[in-house]
């Protein structure tokens, strides 16, 4: 497998996970709020979580299209 493939595979799977992870957070906002500050520390993981992947993806897209033009 190429390089570009490789990276192809990455950036479909930290996609994939960030919508989940986004998903996920979106469904717990739905729930009630008898939590109170559990239920904000988890919101605010989440959020934490659903960023870092999207860094991830973001950075990992213009080395796939460059590894690709080669």
């Amino acid at each position: 497998m190429t390089l570009a493939g490789v990276l192809f595979v990455l950036v479909i799977v930290c996609g994939l996970s960030t919508l989940g992870v986004m998903m996920v957070g979106v469904l717990s906002m739905g729930h009630d709020a008898a939590d109170g500050l559990d239920n904000q520390r988890r919101s605010n993981r989440l959020m934490v979580w659903r960023v870092r992947l999207q860094l991830l993806t973001v950075l990992l897209m213009p080395l796939w299209w460059l590894a690709s033009r080669g």
